[in-house]
């Protein structure tokens, strides 16, 4: 064991508790006092990016709520490091943004192209002109609808006359107009945008900067506004209310999420989840795995957790669509998602087909340290609010992954896969165990159930790199490339605050199998 190994669980406890973000907060807080200071919030626009197009829209809302001092800013599209499968991102983030628009009510229609780079310029400028002269937060929306229908024609868009709402004060209403009214050119705002953003400590545009914290796209508002609110920021009537309110209604379908080991050490609950489900009355959860390369399996494809004889449960599942499940043992955003994943699929009586893949630092991709840093921080905040146990963790990547990788083959045949993966997550990302020792290991594997002897043995096969492998490249032909990542009936998507996709997704299959309209 190593001093890092040994030390990486006391420091990441501390940095991801919440304990120390109500001390950084209430620092926050005291210097804005003593500084007479408003609630000043920093906002990160890419002008060609689709989250930022629908940031922009509630800027407005934002502001009429709460009683804050709003700063835009201009930046650049993140470095390469940052997007290491930059056409996947930029495709995606199209079709991700049309998907959220359509639930939230606002405005984005996927193209199915990236605006000219003519366009964005002028945009750029146009943008560059309204934060100049105040009034970014009204032209902002009109100009990003304008860029995104310039992709269907080669001209360059102009603001929308009236874009600058009612304060008359010169807003400009073509490029020309623009570059006179900024003052400044575009190229010396994006570097300093970029500049503020990087010495903040983020790489996205469509991102939000309050006192410390870093918040990304309206995925992540509400927690800007529930923080706003109990600094009494908000105005009458808001409080107890936020814009876009999180997914939770996975979480509520069992408490099998706020179970999975509490509280409790990971030898004692955690690899007993699934017994605990079936006591209660829930559908067994089935496993899928391809076993292609799996001699533990001795040809079988599945595994049942807590299977009820006689039950009839290879007849029901036919006629469930499997959800194929895409994670990474080092994934923090995988392992807060697993246990909701899992409820959510026995709830819906689902087959979960385990898509394991390597991190993408295994896989040659670099991880810049802001990314590493917000993800992390991230990660813990969505797991605070889906009560899901995180944050004294172990950093997984390398020996311990390509371990913890090793097993699943092993406990998916005897049934253990749920409780194994599981007891994994657990071990590593909030109990802090090693999984590179056969101390933190075995911790892991008898908590699941499983006998350490025969696990210790099974380490030497190397057939799960074949299985990573291709489920990398199944990954790929959906035109994703990170994980969390789920595919089900016919619905590709990405990220851990995507499950509601999913659960639409069985939803609407369900009476299209019945022949309903």
């Amino acid at each position: 064991m190593s001093i890092r190994t040994l030390l990486t669980p006391l420091v990441s406890s501390w940095l991801l508790s919440p304990q120390r973000q109500a001390s950084a907060r209430a620092r926050a807080e005291r210097r804005r006092q003593a500084r007479g200071l408003a609630h000043e919030v920093h906002y990160f626009h890419q002008v060609d990016d689709p989250y930022s197009a629908l940031a922009c829209q509630a800027l407005a809302g934002l502001q009429a709520r709460y009683d804050i001092h709003l700063l835009p800013h201009l930046v650049s599209a993140p470095a390469d490091a940052a997007a290491p499968d930059r056409a996947r991102l930029v495709a995606y983030s199209r079709r991700d943004a049309a998907v959220l628009a359509a639930r939230h009510g606002l405005t984005f229609v996927d193209p199915g192209r990236q605006p000219p780079q003519e366009a964005v310029e002028a945009c750029g400028r146009a943008l560059l002109a309204a934060i100049d002269t105040g009034r970014f937060t009204q032209a902002a929306p009109a100009l990003a609808a304008a860029l995104w229908a310039a992709t269907s024609a080669p001209s360059t868009p102009s603001a929308p006359s009236g874009s600058g709402g009612s304060e008359g004060n010169g807003q400009a209403n073509t490029p020309q107009q623009a570059i006179e009214a900024g003052g400044r050119g575009l190229a010396h705002a994006l570097a300093a945008g970029d500049a503020l953003r990087q010495r903040l400590g983020h790489y996205l545009g469509g991102t939000f900067f309050y006192a410390g914290e870093w918040y990304w796209g309206i995925d992540r508002l509400h927690h800007l506004e529930r923080r706003l609110q109990d600094l009494g920021s908000a105005r009458a009537g808001v409080a107890g209310t936020v814009a876009f309110a999180p997914d939770l209604q996975t979480d509520l379908q069992t408490d099998l999420a706020a179970e999975l080991g509490h509280g409790v050490p990971a030898g004692r609950g955690s690899g007993r989840a699934a017994e605990r489900a079936a006591d209660a009355g829930a559908a067994p959860l089935r496993l899928l795995l391809d076993a292609q390369s799996n001699p533990h399996t001795n040809g079988r494809i599945d595994s049942t957790s807590n299977p009820l004889p006689g039950s009839g449960e290879a007849h029901r599942h036919a006629s469930t669509p499997t959800i194929d499940f895409f994670f990474s043992l080092r994934s923090p955003y995988s392992a807060i998602v697993m246990p909701r994943v899992f409820a959510l699929a026995r709830a819906q009586g689902a087959p979960v087909r385990l898509r394991f893949v390597l991190p993408m630092v295994m896989r040659g991709l670099a991880v810049p340290a802001s990314k590493r840093r917000y993800i992390s921080l991230d990660a813990a905040r969505e797991a605070r609010l889906h009560r899901i146990p995180f944050g004294r963790l172990n950093d997984p990547v390398g020996r311990p992954t390509e371990r913890g990788l090793a097993l699943i083959p092993f406990a998916h045949a005897r049934g253990r896969a749920e409780a194994y993966l599981l007891a994994f997550m657990r071990g590593v990302w909030s109990e802090g165990l090693d999984a590179g020792s056969d101390r933190g290991l075995r911790a892991i594997v008898e908590a699941a159930g499983l006998p350490w002897t025969e696990a210790r043995d099974a380490l030497a096969d190397e057939g799960w790199r074949e299985i990573a492998e291709r489920n990398r490249q199944a990954l790929l032909d959906l035109g994703l490339w990170g994980v969390p990542s789920f595919q089900v009936a016919g619905t590709s998507t990405w990220g851990q605050d995507r499950l509601w996709q999913v659960r639409e997704a069985l939803a609407r299959y369900a009476p299209a199998q019945r022949g309903e309209a």
